[in-house]
C-alpha cells in the first residue's frame, strides 16, 4: 500500500448505545495502564506478554510502545485496532481492547478478532456489543469476507462472548500460542459476511438475542 493511501475502513469510530470504539490516542496511556494493571488475575492467564513483571509491561511507558506498534498496523492495512470506550455520565472511559489483526487481502479478505475487557463492566453486553460492531464494519467499508477467533478452551467468558454471537465452532489447534508458560490450544471460531448479511447484520443478531425472552 503505498503512502498516501488510507487502509479500508480506517480509522473509524464506532458506536452503540453507551459502547464507543475508537482509534487509540497518546492520552490513553494512564487509563490504559490503571485497566491492564487493575485487571492482572483476570487477563494474564490468557495473554503472551514479554518478559518482565506485568506491571513493567502495562505501565505508561509501556503503552507508548504498543501505541506506536498499533498505529502502524493501521497504516498498513495489517489490522484495525480499536480501544474499547464505554460512556456513562456524560464521561468515556476506556475499559477495553479489540484488535481485528492479521488482515490479508486479496482472494482470502480475512482477520483475526482478539479482545480482553475490564472485569469490572464484565457481563454487561460490553465486549458482545464491541464484537458485533467490529465484525459489521470489517465486513462493510473494512472489505474483509471473513473473521477468526481463537480462544483457549478454558477460558469460558471470552468463548461465551463469540458463542453468543453465533461465531462457528470449527478447529481445534493442538498447542497453538505460547501463552502462560507453555503451548496451549485454542478452539477456533469463524463467521463469514454471508452468515450475517440476511439478518442486516452482527449489531442486529446481537440486539435480536438481548431482548429476546429467556
Amino acid at each position: 500500500m503505498s503512502w498516501f493511501q488510507r487502509p479500508p475502513g480506517w480509522p473509524a469510530v464506532l458506536v452503540d448505545g453507551p459502547v464507543v470504539l475508537r482509534p487509540y490516542r497518546r492520552s490513553d496511556a494512564a487509563a490504559w495502564s490503571e485497566v491492564r494493571r487493575a485487571n492482572r488475575a483476570w487477563l494474564s492467564p490468557w495473554e503472551s506478554h514479554l518478559p518482565g513483571s506485568w506491571d513493567e509491561s502495562n505501565s505508561p511507558a509501556a503503552f507508548r510502545y504498543v501505541h506506536v506498534d498499533q498505529r502502524r498496523s493501521a497504516r498498513t492495512g495489517d489490522g484495525m485496532p480499536f480501544a474499547v470506550c464505554l460512556r456513562e455520565n456524560g464521561q468515556e472511559r476506556l475499559v477495553g481492547h479489540l484488535n481485528i489483526g492479521s488482515i490479508v487481502r486479496r482472494a482470502f479478505c480475512s482477520g483475526y478478532v482478539g479482545y480482553w475487557v475490564d472485569s469490572r463492566v464484565a457481563g454487561r453486553g460490553v465486549i458482545p456489543t464491541a464484537v458485533a460492531l467490529a465484525v459489521d464494519h470489517a465486513f462493510g467499508p473494512g472489505g474483509l469476507h471473513r473473521v477468526e477467533v481463537n480462544i483457549r478452551p478454558e477460558n469460558r467468558p471470552s468463548r461465551r462472548v463469540v458463542e453468543k454471537l453465533g461465531f462457528r465452532e470449527e478447529a481445534y489447534h493442538v498447542r497453538y500460542m505460547h501463552i502462560d508458560g507453555g503451548w496451549r490450544d485454542h478452539i477456533g471460531y469463524a463467521m463469514t459476511s454471508e452468515e450475517v448479511a440476511a439478518e442486516g447484520g452482527l449489531l442486529a443478531r446481537w440486539h435480536r438475542i438481548r431482548s429476546a425472552p429467556e
